[in-house]
């Protein structure tokens, strides 16, 4: 990628980082969130790990076969939760804001938010990966979901 072309999608960057830090003052969580969430069409994630992380074309490339069962919520319908099950184990391959090109194995509730995350670059959302009829529920008649990061994020 030119140079020119990495300059113009750090301004994406920077609004997809300002656009979460407002929504979790708004709501109090909020943990990553993709392009296509503020209209724009890049493959684009941003989330904070100690420190904001920008994933500029990632990839699921590996994917676990045991599966984990969670309420998911998104920024896309902050009021709803959803029963998903996705593979508890995945390998993330992408490119940081220098073109460098990194590999991470997820596990956990890593492994769950990337996943998500990446759903949304492929124009699926939550909804649709819903366990079943009875999978979707307003946040108000579910326990509070803890928010906090326990997973493995490790690069390889």
């Amino acid at each position: 990628m030119l140079a020119e072309e990495i300059e113009s999608i750090l301004p994406v960057i920077q609004d997809l980082h300002d656009t979460m830090a407002e929504f979790q003052k708004r709501h109090g969580w909020g943990r990553a969130i993709a392009a296509p969430q503020i209209g724009v069409h890049r493959r684009i994630v941003c989330m904070h790990v100690d420190e904001p992380l920008a994933f500029i074309n990632p990839v699921i490339d590996q994917q676990s076969d045991e599966k984990m069962a969670f309420w998911e919520d998104c920024m896309s319908f902050p009021e709803l939760l959803v029963k998903l099950e996705n593979p508890r184990r995945c390998r993330l391959t992408f490119r940081d804001t220098k073109w460098q090109e990194h590999r991470f194995d997820l596990e956990d509730d890593f492994a769950e938010l990337l996943q998500h995350e990446v759903d949304h670059l492929d124009g699926i959302l939550a909804v649709q990966r819903a366990i079943d009829s009875r999978s979707i529920a307003l946040r108000r008649a579910r326990p509070d979901k803890d928010i906090a990061l326990r997973g493995t994020f490790r690069e390889i």
